[in-house]
């Protein structure tokens, strides 16, 4: 238990950059131009390069903690979503797209926190982590769309994070529905428990009950 409370390890400092490089991201956008978006995409490329870090260090040094589980999914939403919002400001993708994929985060991030509460454990999907992964590939390529035209002659980055974000709506709505599914039925199954616990501390009191008054009819009888 005291290593689920250790803050100060690799995975959570990774983590920790990745929150620090946002506004580094936003920033870039904010001034814009050419270069400057070059810059926002390749902080937001670092950035993303310490969410698989952080992972595959927590996993081979066995350095989970609850600091961790916390942090990093927050600091993944927070790359992502402020890039979309600058994004949409500079009207490289619409607002629609924004709305879609924010108030999904809002809604998964909240039933998550429901399923803790409750007792559930709600695993991250398959379709999720494609979901992350193609955000992840899609965002810079948005970025890069002034860089592409004037240096890449003509090759359709832009067009290709266009698609990628498309994609990664559909992942989105996919991947929500399997965390619904893995909570209601994760549910179900703590619902049952506790109702069975509570059946059993039940006939449990009433053995102990039935007991006493036998003890007590024996010493009664004892006494007569």
């Amino acid at each position: 238990m005291a290593k689920q409370l250790e803050f100060h390890n690799t995975p959570n400092y990774l983590t920790l950059l990745r929150i620090v490089f946002v506004p580094g991201v936003v920033a870039c956008l904010a001034v814009g131009g050419l270069w400057w978006d070059f810059a926002g995409a390749v902080i937001f490329g670092l950035a993303g390069f310490t969410d698989y870090l952080d992972g595959y260090y927590a996993r081979k040094l066995n350095q989970e903690t609850i600091y961790g589980k916390l942090m990093d999914p927050l600091a993944d939403k927070f790359l992502v979503i402020c890039s979309l919002i600058m994004l949409q400001s500079l009207g490289r993708i619409h607002p629609m797209v924004v709305m879609i994929l924010v108030c999904r985060e809002l809604t998964i991030t909240g039933l998550r926190a429901l399923a803790s509460a409750e007792g559930v454990i709600v695993a991250a999907s398959q379709g999720g982590k494609w979901k992350t992964a193609t955000q992840m590939s899609a965002i810079p390529c948005l970025m890069l769309k002034d860089f592409s035209e004037q240096f890449l002659h003509g090759f359709p980055l832009f067009q290709i994070g266009l698609w990628l974000t498309y994609i990664s709506i559909g992942l989105s709505l996919w991947s929500a529905k399997d965390y619904m599914v893995g909570f209601f039925s994760g549910l179900k199954v703590t619902y049952a428990q506790r109702l069975e616990k509570n059946r059993e501390k039940r006939r449990m009191k009433k053995q102990r009950k039935q007991a006493k008054k036998v003890a007590a009819e024996k010493a009664t009888a004892l006494k007569n």
